[in-house]
């Protein structure tokens, strides 16, 4: 595995605690591992359980420990350990090659692994080790990361709201009061933006990574617009979430590099950034390009793109120039305002 982890998945017998609950239900934790499970919260990285046990027993023992908060989609329950994994993976929407499975029973990891084999399989026995592992190591922590756990429980929130609403999917979107700010990328953001050309991977329309020093000159260039868009609405914040890169001349604007956090997938953010950067060269008598780059995951992306009125424009194996066609007049989606920093835009 050379990816960092995203999410790791704890079992619970004889991993989180001493003893099997449904024997004993006096099972104490295993030394320390309270402090491995918040700091790994606090470097931003998710938590789940897969255990066979029973539910509100193992919920309610949790709670007792004072921990039943830090995992979000738990699958306690009697389906197979690499079956639980892969839920939890789809549930909060990533890659199964950024998940680690922890389990004290070998015959439980060898199927995870046989099933899944880019899972980062742990030995229960070494989980005072994990905190030490390269792929459990952040190259930074950024307040976003710090709130991550919190924003994926608002995520949560909103599906269980959105599953009880009765009308279509952009009315549910109107109930939400959404705010998304677009402003210019500052020093202060560097961090966060460095951390989301590393993760994000399905919603990347060139699959670009940029180190600390080269968002730090794209920031000071003449040549170059570099945007962030952070969203909130009525549950919270989802912090910062879609950064655009946008390289200018004295003809055309060519966006270098567009991605959003797979967790405002269904929002409509990516088009609404898109609105933004057509009005910028339409207010410049320019016209507007954008660099593709085809990955196993971003398809979606170039069908925004298509979406939205660009056209193939030259194509070189995974590599495609797209270009802006359209003469439609494109407005905001009407449950979504838009704020943009005028005075750092």
């Amino acid at each position: 595995m050379d990816k960092k982890v995203k999410c790791i998945v704890w079992d619970l017998d004889n991993t989180i605690w001493d003893g099997i609950l449904l024997e004993d239900s006096a099972v104490t934790l295993k030394k320390d591992i309270d402090k491995v499970i918040k700091t790994l919260d606090e470097r931003g990285i998710l938590q789940s359980i897969a255990s066979k046990n029973e539910y509100e027993i193992a919920m309610s023992k949790l709670k007792e420990f004072g921990l039943d908060e830090y995992f979000i989609y738990p699958q306690i329950n009697w389906n197979s350990k690499a079956d639980s994994v892969k839920t939890i993976a789809d549930s909060i929407n990533i890659g199964i090659d950024t998940v680690a499975f922890v389990d004290d029973q070998i015959t439980e990891r060898e199927e995870v692994a046989f099933a899944h084999m880019d899972v980062l399989v742990i030995d229960a026995n070494d989980y005072f080790k994990i905190l030490e592992i390269d792929n459990m190591k952040p190259k930074s922590i950024t307040e976003d990361s710090k709130k991550r756990r919190l924003m994926y429980l608002n995520d949560i929130a909103r599906k269980q709201e959105e599953e009880r609403f009765t009308g279509s999917s952009e009315e549910f979107l109107a109930t939400l009061n959404m705010k998304l700010k677009i402003s210019r990328v500052k020093e202060e953001d560097l961090k966060r933006v460095e951390e989301l050309t590393v993760r994000t991977n399905q919603l990347n329309s060139t699959g670009y990574t940029y180190s600390f020093e080269e968002l730090n000159h794209l920031i000071h260039s003449e040549q170059h617009i570099f945007l962030v868009a952070e969203l909130n609405d009525k549950f919270g914040e989802y912090g910062k979430i879609g950064i655009v890169l946008l390289e200018r001349d004295s003809e055309k604007y060519t966006i270098k590099l567009l991605l959003m956090s797979c967790r405002v997938m269904t929002k409509g953010i990516g088009t609404a950034m898109l609105i933004h950067i057509i009005k910028l060269a339409q207010a410049s008598n320019k016209q507007l390009f954008a660099e593709f780059l085809h990955t196993d995951r971003n398809r979606v992306m170039y069908i925004t793109y298509k979406f939205m009125g660009f056209e193939d424009f030259e194509s070189e194996n995974n590599s495609v120039l797209l270009k802006y066609e359209s003469e439609k007049e494109r407005e905001y989606p009407g449950y979504l305002e838009v704020i943009l920093d005028q005075d750092n835009i």
